[in-house]
Formats: C-alpha cells, sequence, structure tokens
C-alpha cells in the first residue's frame, strides 16, 4: 500500500511493516509476521525492483510480530538487520518478561490471533545475526534513518526517523488500534514490559519533525508526532 512517494506500508491495521523506496535503494523497518515475505515480494515486484536493491533493515524492537520475515531475508540474501542493543537478546532467543494481558475484547482479539495463524506467526524465526544500534545513532542506509530511543514497551524499543520519506517509525511505542480490543485512535499499546516509562518515552517525539507517524498496528498517523504523543497521553 503506497502511503507517500518513496513510502510504502506492508500487511494492514492489525500487523504493519514499511518499505521506503529511494534511488540509493530500499530501508525496511520492521518485518511484520512471516507471511508478509509475500506482502514484501509483492510490493517489490510493483516497483521493479530486486530483493538485492534492500540495503539494511531496522527493527523497531524484538517481539515475534515485528521480527516475522526478518531471518528470512538476512539467511537468504545477506541484508543486514539493524537492533537497539537492549533488545539483541530478545531478538535471538524470544526471551521477554511476562506483562499483564490487559482489557480484552473477544472478536478483535481473535481477529489478531486468526490473522497471526494466516500469516504464519507460529513459524516466526528469531535473527541469528544482528547490528547493534544505539539512541541518537544515524545510519547508513538509503534516507539515513536516525535511531531514537522508547524504552518502555520493550528495554530496546526505538522510534526510527526517515528525514527523507518525511516519516517516524514507532513500533509498539504506541498504537492507533488496540489488537485486543479493537478500539482505534491514538493510545498506549498493550504487551508492554514498562508502561510508565513507554509514557515518559513519548517526550522523545516532541521535536521530530514528520508528517507521517507509522505504528506496528493501527492506521497510519497523518499529522505531527507531537500531536500524536498528546492525544496518546489523554488517554
Amino acid at each position: 500500500m503506497k502511503l507517500a512517494p518513496h513510502l510504502y506500508r506492508l500487511g494492514n491495521d492489525i500487523v504493519a511493516s514499511y518499505l521506503i523506496d529511494l534511488p540509493e535503494g530500499i530501508t525496511l523497518v520492521d518485518a511484520g509476521l512471516p507471511g508478509h515475505w509475500n506482502d514484501l515480494r509483492r510490493t517489490l515486484a510493483e516497483l521493479g525492483r530486486p530483493l538485492s536493491d534492500i540495503r539494511g533493515l531496522v527493527l523497531t524492537h524484538g517481539d515475534s510480530d515485528h521480527i516475522g520475515f526478518a531471518e528470512r531475508l538476512r539467511s537468504e540474501t545477506g541484508v543486514p538487520v539493524f537492533i537497539h542493543s537492549a533488545d539483541a537478546h530478545r531478538v535471538r532467543t524470544g526471551e521477554k518478561p511476562k506483562t499483564p494481558m490487559g482489557p480484552a475484547r473477544i472478536g478483535p482479539m481473535l481477529g489478531f490471533l486468526a490473522y497471526g495463524v494466516r500469516k504464519n506467526a507460529l513459524r516466526t524465526r528469531h535473527v541469528s545475526e544482528v547490528v547493534e544500534v544505539e539512541d541518537g545513532q544515524v545510519l547508513d542506509l538509503p534516507g539515513s534513518p536516525v535511531v531514537i530511543g522508547m524504552p518502555g514497551h520493550s528495554p530496546g524499543s526505538i522510534a526510527v526517523h526517515v528525514p527523507g520519506a518525511d516519516a517516524v517509525f514507532v513500533g509498539d511505542a504506541l498504537t492507533t488500534r488496540h489488537v485486543l480490543t479493537g478500539r482505534v485512535g491514538a493510545q498506549p499499546a498493550p504487551f508492554t514490559d514498562e508502561p510508565e516509562r513507554a509514557l515518559a518515552s513519548l517526550d522523545r517525539l516532541a521535536d521530530v519533525s514528520a508528517s507521517w507517524v507509522l505504528p506496528g498496528h493501527g492506521a497510519p498517523w497523518k499529522g505531527s508526532p507531537a500531536d500524536i504523543a498528546a492525544a496518546v497521553r489523554a488517554v
């Protein structure tokens, strides 16, 4: 799904990842579920770009519904996978603390699980080799992505600011569609390790200049990062 020049979404409002298409190559942000590999290949075909044009995949954190095709891409093409050092262990092993599920409604929850089954979520492979990054780092990838530390959802959660795409990718630092309740609109994401820390991390978005805020779950937000951060706090 094309959002803007150079900017594409793979997946849908349930689980999403993103593709930035620039003349110097392609940067991916998050890898959704394993079945999103077919969405990636279809989008590349529509763009007339081969897999070899992908220069890197940046993960916003190490949870299974964000790393879906990452190991396949890495092992088959050699594309490097970038993740914050504090989530490197999580992405390699899947180990994470148990968090309260919180509120849920049976319909949306079953829809989330069913979509996961359709997209082969049960076959997610951990990423055996990663490139660790840190807060403030500018990556040598198309669009010059900037790493913004957003700890809370996980220790190594990040936002990824790509000025060339006029977008900031926030993973699960916030959501615009709660996968367990179906509630839409800007709000905190479920399954967050440290909810208070995650809310505090929203301050990191205040000075980011972008017209798109793109979460891992929910509709794209067309507006400023500061405005969506305020909307999440209002909830």
